[in-house]
């Protein structure tokens, strides 16, 4: 699907060359490392949270897409609500060990607590 947002063209001028494409300054998103190589951090979190605990799973190398499925099976397993964004993923509670075993049983290697 082409990409016809005017909006995101407003500083371009007209060119004639027949051959001119418009270049966007978008980060391609790295490829997702199999699960084995992935070195995953787990910690309790508690600042700028209102005092409630999270516990937080960085390190995460790869797309998008996958660090959401992985926080969506993490949610799912745990019975809890969270979110996953910018490399992170964020699971209410203190659920570091059901975490590490959920991670440790789909294939990735054992997370280093923090």
């Amino acid at each position: 699907m082409k990409n016809n947002d005017w909006k995101s063209r407003l500083g371009v001028m007209y060119s004639t060359n027949p051959e001119f494409k418009y270049e966007t300054n978008e980060e391609q998103e790295e490829e997702t490392l199999p699960k084995g190589e992935q070195k995953l951090y787990i910690a309790l979190d508690k600042r700028n949270r209102g005092g409630k605990m999270v516990t937080l799973v960085t390190g995460f190398r790869g797309s998008s897409e996958d660090l959401e499925a992985l926080g969506k099976l993490l949610k799912v397993k745990c019975g809890v609500g969270g979110s996953a964004k910018e490399g992170e993923i964020i699971i209410q509670g203190d659920f570091r060990q059901k975490v590490a075993e959920i991670l440790v049983k789909e294939g990735y290697h054992k997370p280093i607590m923090k």
